[in-house]
């Protein structure tokens, strides 16, 4: 069984991502990408989509020709997890530059 995060686990942890926000209403973190186009943005997923499926850990996403909303909760713990900072973490490594929000 996978625990969700402390107060202090998580203070530290997200601290060294870049961009990712809380959900309101949820233990849940949240970041918005925006790419050159669709073929940019779907290349992007496709790469979140191995990772995840190596971690087996699923994102909630949405994507809109050139945009992506990626939304992290681990389903099983109700919440914030490790896994969701790890793979928090390898999407902040392959996200885009300037186009980012």
């Amino acid at each position: 069984m996978i625990n969700r995060l402390t107060s202090e686990e998580r203070a530290s942890q997200l601290a060294s991502l870049h961009g990712w926000q809380s959900v309101a209403g949820r233990d849940a973190i949240q970041r918005h990408f925006r790419f050159a186009d669709f073929n940019e943005a779907f290349g992007f997923m496709t790469r979140v989509a191995i990772k995840a499926q190596e971690m087996n850990h699923h994102p909630e996403w949405f994507n809109v020709y050139n945009r992506v909303e990626i939304t992290l909760s681990t389903h099983e713990a109700d919440g914030l997890t490790t896994r969701d900072v790890e793979l928090a973490s390898f999407i902040d490594s392959i996200a885009p530059g300037p186009l980012s929000t």
